[in-house]
């Protein structure tokens, strides 16, 4: 119904007795946190018809909210009344796109934008001011105005479905969730070396055979030997599908960026038409994990048929941007490829990063002459950058910081803070996932503008962008437990201003936010109220801190292997080697997190002095050197947590000094093992042992290479008394052609190093 330039609904006809109390600053706590926010006297109360009025171009967006409270609140509407109002308003005076005022009072709620964007995102703060549908007793939103914009313009998720598929029904949730935090970009990554996920008509074959693989890992990569389900794997979206994806992520104001992989990655397009490969030899789509010599050859036929992909492409996604891809792309079979090579030599190519730019460059202006651009991962910075490129940094920010000061537009998603296939707490009992260690906490202190760049370099950086590979999240199940919480805290770093961020305050709201995403059926990962645990030395008395992220209930534990009961209050006094465990109860002891456990084992080397002629590197560095020696074994899964340390490619020498001369029998110690992902136990260890007597003794030993994932390592020795001793932990060297990472050095993680 129509009155002048305004559209009207009648939306809510409720009667709730609801008092004037009060509302506490807690009940306003909006993820992401507003640029400025105010609390007034005073609460709206839906005791009463409500009118929504919106202006035309707003429509949309009052659609939206709508439909989201006869959805949530099984409201009738009725059209014959309306004493308070919700009105929508376009303001042409506010200067930022996506930015809003919400100013709500007892009688009228008002929202104003220059266009729906801003007018969504202030209906997404809104909606965390109602209760929670299964908590009516008190429908009271408090009066408070606010004044809200972005920091960054990109704030996106990705998804990777090549590894594994996803229904179109969780690819709208996911795309819902995202919006909810105000996110503005859903990356999706359709095209992978194990399976090809969208439509293209022009190439059934792409549909017929690169859509499916014939089996898929079981475990890990770095479990050896391989093991498989030989079960057939597969699926794609036809096109019908993404154009009603599309539609259902605009009304939610969020743009789709498509991936289609290349140069590398493309093993599955080749496996479906093997003239697109340099051989020409029949391959199958990938079963396995890791990155693969099948890579397109740069041959006429090979664009034809990328620029006919490229043509069905931009017809689907209206957004600005096409991702290519442009890593992991091995230059293996262009280096033995007669063609790619007279390219090189006809184009005047230095080698084979040129001919990469090469094959970049030329996509890129196909693609701009389609009325798109393209992003590329930081990869396409090798051999020169494409002209218009914006260039997506995941190997750290070094990428981000070239591209900048070469004057492009950089999106940063490095896999220190953005990975979120990263394992995310220390309990022994995660799911398996890719490796590597990204709390919560990492990813909400994260600073997507990198050191070294100008104010107006920095002008460059679009935002950020949280990345999620499936390889280990067969289901939505999984993919929901490694995204959320931590594309909330990603959300906040990206939209609000580093001003207003606090981590304490975000878990106190974060806390409110979970119960919403309890009432979607979100599975996200509750690790707010995991135990963890730290070691303080104190002048030569060790003692055992716990701690939550979340102080709101108490922790209670025990050290006799027994189900925690006693309150903890301080840190545990640690005189002998000990079993502690922990867990967070709320008020009727219902445990709220997994039970914490932790070995102790009080060993000679423990309190000694550590030091190390190598700095571990930063990312693997949590626990510092005395990780070394502080009675605690590291992850038996893992690599990420505090207790190891990683060190790239260096030979080190660990050195630990004694108070007073120590009697030792043995000395061991493990070391990772994981090649998968460039981690090589190494071949060598030496030791110098500095005795009471004044002497010294050396020793060498050779371990034989091995399989298993963990190295176990022990040196025996007659009784000695030692006043210090040095261990000298020889690299393994050069990663070895064939294997994952070959050609460069191995990453060495070394354990506790237990003294007995």
């Amino acid at each position: 119904m129509k009155h002048s330039n305004f559209l009207l609904y009648l939306i809510i006809s409720l009667f709730f007795s609801c008092s004037q109390d009060t509302i506490q600053q807690k009940e306003i706590g909006i993820i992401p946190k507003p640029l400025f926010q105010e609390l007034d006297k005073g609460v709206f109360i839906m005791d009463e018809k409500v009118l929504l009025v919106s202006d035309p171009k707003l429509s949309e967006v009052s659609d939206y909210f709508k439909i989201y409270l006869e959805e949530n609140y099984q409201i009738e509407f009725n059209a014959q009344k309306g004493i308070k109002k919700i009105i929508f308003t376009i303001n042409d005076t506010i200067p930022n796109e996506e930015e809003y005022e919400l100013k709500i009072e007892e009688e009228n709620i008002f929202i104003e934008s220059k266009n729906a964007r801003g007018a969504f995102y202030a209906v997404q703060s809104l909606i965390q001011l109602l209760p929670l549908p299964s908590d009516l007793n008190s429908f009271k939103i408090p009066c408070l105005r606010i004044k809200d914009q972005p920091q960054f313009t990109y704030r996106g998720m990705h998804l990777d479905v090549g590894r594994h598929f996803f229904s179109v029904d969780f690819i709208k949730k996911y795309i819902d969730l995202m919006a909810k935090l105000k996110m503005n970009t859903f990356h999706w990554h359709l095209t992978e070396d194990q399976g090809w996920r969208i439509e293209i008509k022009k190439y059934p074959k792409l549909q017929e055979i690169a859509a499916y693989r014939k089996e898929t890992l079981i475990g890990h990569y770095n479990d050896q030997p391989h093991q498989f389900d030989g079960k057939p794997y597969g699926g794609f979206y036809t096109q019908e599908q993404i154009k009603e994806v599309v539609a259902y992520a605009k009304t939610r104001q969020v743009t789709i960026i498509p991936e289609i992989e290349m140069p590398g990655h493309s093993q599955a397009a080749i496996a479906a038409y093997p003239e697109l490969g340099c051989t020409g030899e029949q391959v199958e789509v990938a079963t396995k994990w890791g990155v693969f010599d099948e890579v397109y050859c740069p041959k006429e036929s090979t664009f034809k048929f990328l620029e006919d992909v490229i043509d069905e492409v931009v017809s689907l996604f209206p957004g600005k941007y096409i991702h290519i891809g442009g890593d992991e792309a091995p230059k293996t079979n262009w280096k033995n490829c007669e063609y790619c090579q007279k390219l090189i030599r006809k184009e005047g190519l230095e080698d084979e990063h040129g001919l990469q730019s090469y094959f970049i460059t030329r996509m890129e202006k196909y693609i701009n002459s389609k009325g798109k651009q393209i992003i590329g991962w930081d990869e396409i910075l090798e051999g020169g950058l494409a002209p218009n490129a914006t260039v997506m940094s995941w190997r750290g920010t070094k990428g981000a910081v070239q591209a900048a000061k070469e004057g492009h537009d950089v999106i940063l998603t490095p896999g220190s803070h953005c990975y979120f296939d990263h394992y995310q707490s220390e309990n022994e009992n995660e799911p398996l996932a890719i490796g590597g260690f990204l709390p919560l906490e990492k990813v909400y202190h994260f600073n997507p503008i990198p050191e070294g760049l100008t104010d107006k370099e920095a002008k460059h950086v679009l935002g950020a962008q949280g990345n999620v590979w499936t390889e280990y999240m067969q289901t939505e199940k999984q993919v929901e437990y490694m995204a959320f919480p931590r594309a909330i805290a990603l959300s906040e770093v990206l939209w609000s201003s580093p001003k207003h961020k606090n981590y304490s305050d975000f878990i106190h709201r974060l806390e409110q936010y979970q119960k919403r995403l309890d009432q979607l059926e979100v599975n996200y990962a509750n690790h707010i109220y995991s135990v963890k645990g730290e070691l303080i030395n104190s002048k030569g008395n060790l003692a055992y801190q716990l701690s939550t992220t979340s102080s709101s209930y108490p922790i209670y534990y025990s050290t006799d292997k027994s189900f925690p009961s006693k309150l903890y209050s301080t840190p545990i006094t640690v005189d002998t080697s000990m079993h502690i465990k922990a867990v967070v109860l709320d008020s009727k002891e219902t445990p709220l997190g997994a039970v914490f456990q932790q070995k102790i084992n009080l060993h000679k080397g423990v309190g000694a002095t550590i030091a190390i002629d190598k700095e571990p590197h930063p990312a693997y560095n949590a626990g510092g050197k005395n990780a070394l020696i502080n009675g605690i074994s590291g992850n038996n899964k893992r690599y990420g947590d505090k207790e190891w340390l990683g060190f790239s490619g260096e030979d080190i020498i660990v050195t630990i000094e004694f108070d007073n001369p120590k009697n030792i029998k043995t000395i061991s110690t493990r070391f990772y093992n994981g090649k998968g992902q460039w981690i090589y136990a190494p071949n060598e260890i030496g030791f110098s042992f500095y005795l009471e007597d004044g002497k010294t003794v050396n020793d060498i030993t050779i371990l034989e290479e091995k399989n298993n994932l963990l190295v176990n390592y022990s040196y025996e020795l007659k009784s000695t008394a030692v006043k210090k001793l040095d261990i000298i932990v020889k690299n393994y060297g050069t990663i070895p052609e064939g294997k994952q990472g070959a050609g460069h050095k191995a990453w060495t993680f070394i354990d506790e190093i237990i003294i007995e």
